[in-house]
């Protein structure tokens, strides 16, 4: 069954099983989200369902997103993402989706913004290695080196890997599993380690490719 819904990674932890092994785990406080528009095959071509996640002032909410908030009659959210869940014919405009959704073994993909790591240079951005550091090497051990041949063709290839803007990028983590399931304080508890800061912004959805 197709699952999904939005939290906040809240940061990492261990939990132990009965055997006494530890597994290591991201704690995401996922919902409450509600549905704040549907969509169905007639109207849209689609099946889908909108929801709103984490209250936020009027005053914070710009005009055309606080009368899409006012038509659906549900409090105004900071979020906004569109699931297409296998129930969501069985879903209605203000329903409430919790972390009770997801139970203790589902298989999950994580998607977040992975942390912003600023201008890097070919090493620490695309693994390259260093040059010699001696022999006539002096001051350029961590310089990107030859950037293509000389005469021909005259011109650095497309594609080649030079320093730049590294992280703060959208990433997807696939077939995690989930640990635990609070659901009466929303939390959910995932094997491994999720994209982004704690506090940042994450969707959790059932995995495209279940693997065992």
């Amino acid at each position: 069954m197709e699952k999904g819904i939005i939290g906040r990674k809240l940061g990492m932890t261990q939990l132990f099983t009965e055997t006494g092994a530890v597994v290591p785990v991201t704690v995401v406080e996922v919902g409450p989200c509600v549905v704040v528009q549907k969509k169905t095959e007639a109207n849209d071509g689609y099946t889908a369902v909108q929801l709103g996640f984490e209250d936020v002032r009027e005053k914070l909410v710009v005009k055309p997103r606080k009368g899409h908030f006012d038509k659906a009659q549900v409090a105004y959210k900071r979020v906004l993402k569109e699931f297409k869940l296998d129930n969501a014919d069985a879903l209605n405009i203000g329903d409430i989706i919790k972390a009770d959704t997801f139970e203790t073994g589902d298989k999950v993909d994580v998607t977040g913004i992975s942390k912003g790591k600023g201008y890097q240079g070919t090493i620490k951005r695309l693994g390259f290695h260093r040059q010699p550091m001696s022999h006539g090497t002096s001051g350029y051990h961590r310089h990107q080196g030859s950037m293509g041949a000389a005469t021909d063709p005259s011109r650095v290839m497309k594609g080649k890997g030079m320093p730049g803007h590294m992280g703060s990028e959208q990433v997807t983590i696939q077939n995690l599993n989930v640990v635990k399931v609070d659901g009466e304080n929303n939390l959910i508890a995932i094997k491994g380690a999720v994209p982004g800061p704690n506090g940042g912004l994450v969707v959790v959805k059932s995995a495209v490719k279940k693997r065992s």
